[in-house]
C-alpha cells in the first residue's frame, strides 16, 4: 500500500464518477492512457482489479476490491483537499496569531491595528492578552508590545517614542511648559510604583522633587478621572491623551523626562507566519502615524 499516490486515487474516483477511462481523462486534463497508467499503478499496489472493463461502449464498472479503495480513497481526498485550502489560507495571512499587549497600546494603537487585519483578513483568529509584567512572556505570544527593551533571545522593533507630560484640571497652570520644581509638594495623582511610575518617580528624585501623592489607581482611565475633578494632577505617557479632553490641560516638562520607548518583541529564531509578518507591518505604519501626533503639548491640547 505504500505504493498507493493520491493521483491515482483522484483517477480512480474521477473513472468511478465518469463511468469510463476517456470522459475521466477529460475531466482531469490527462490523456486516457495517462488514466490506464494511473489506474493500472493502483491495482498493482491494492493487489488485483479495481474496475470491470467490458469493453466497446459499456461503462467500467467498480469491483469490490474497487468500492473498498474508493471509499477510503475519497476520505484522503478530502482530506487533501482540506488541508490544501488550510494552506493557501495560511500562506494569504489567515490562521491564528496570539498578541500581548498593555494598557495604552490596548486603548490606542491596538484598536487601529485589530482593525486592518480584519479587514485584509477576515478569517483570521486574532488572541490578545493584556500583561504589565515585567519582563513580559515574549515566548509565550507571536508578538509583544512592550514599553523597553528586553534581555534574552528576543527580537526589538522600535515603533515610536512616547514622552512624557504634565496632565492637570484646566487652569491649574499658566499655558506652556512647566517646571519640574513646580510639582515640589504639589498633589499628584499616580500609578502604583509599577510599569511606568518607577520612571517617573526617578525623575522627581534626581531632580529632589517630592510631590504630595493623594491617590494611586492602576488604570490611566481613573487618574484621568481624578485629574478632572481637580484632586491633582498626573504625569503620564503622551500615546494615553490622543483625545482632547476639555477639562485637562497638557504642559511639557522643563527639564523634559527620557522618552518612553514602545516595542514590538518576539523570539529570535521563530519562523513567522505570514499573518504575523503582515501584523508588524500594520502596526509599524499605526505607529508611525501616532507618532505625528506626539508632539510638544500645548495648555490646550
Amino acid at each position: 500500500m505504500s505504493d498507493v499516490e493520491l493521483r491515482h486515487v483522484a483517477t480512480l474516483a474521477a473513472v468511478a464518477d465518469e463511468g469510463s477511462f476517456g470522459r475521466a481523462a477529460t475531466r482531469l486534463g490527462y490523456t486516457q492512457s495517462t488514466v490506464s497508467q494511473h489506474i493500472a499503478a493502483l491495482e498493482k499496489a491494492v493487489g488485483g482489479a479495481v474496475f470491470d472493463r467490458p469493453g466497446g461502449p459499456k461503462p467500467v464498472r467498480i469491483t469490490p476490491l474497487g468500492t473498498v479503495v474508493l471509499s477510503h480513497g475519497r476520505d484522503l481526498l478530502a482530506r487533501s483537499q482540506a488541508m490544501t485550502a488550510a494552506l493557501d489560507r495560511f500562506k494569504a495571512g489567515e490562521g491564528r496569531i496570539d498578541i500581548g499587549t498593555f494598557q495604552s497600546v490596548s486603548n490606542v494603537l491596538l484598536p487601529h491595528v485589530v482593525r486592518q487585519l480584519r479587514e485584509e483578513h477576515p478569517g483570521c483568529d486574532i488572541r490578545l492578552f493584556e500583561d504589565e509584567s515585567d519582563p513580559p512572556p515574549v515566548d509565550k505570544v507571536d508578538l509583544m508590545f512592550f514599553d523597553g527593551r528586553v534581555a534574552g533571545d528576543i527580537e526589538h522593533l522600535k515603533l515610536l517614542d512616547d514622552p512624557y507630560v504634565l496632565v492637570a484640571p484646566r487652569g491649574a497652570f499658566p499655558e506652556g511648559p512647566v517646571q519640574l520644581t513646580s510639582l515640589h509638594r504639589a498633589p499628584m495623582v499616580a500609578w502604583p510604583p509599577t510599569c511606568d511610575q518607577p520612571r517617573v518617580e526617578q525623575l522627581f528624585a534626581t531632580n529632589d522633587v517630592h510631590p504630595h501623592i493623594v491617590f494611586r489607581a492602576a488604570g490611566n482611565e481613573a487618574v484621568l478621572a481624578m485629574v478632572r475633578s481637580g484632586l491633582g494632577s498626573a504625569v503620564l505617557p503622551r500615546l494615553v491623551l490622543t483625545t482632547p479632553d476639555p477639562a485637562l490641560s497638557i504642559h511639557d516638562l522643563l527639564p523634559a523626562p527620557p522618552r518612553r520607548e514602545i516595542y514590538l518583541l518576539w523570539p529570535s529564531g521563530r519562523t513567522q507566519s505570514p499573518l504575523t509578518k503582515r501584523t508588524i507591518a500594520i502596526a509599524t505604519e499605526v505607529a508611525s502615524h501616532f507618532q505625528a501626533q506626539l508632539t510638544p503639548a500645548t495648555a490646550n491640547a
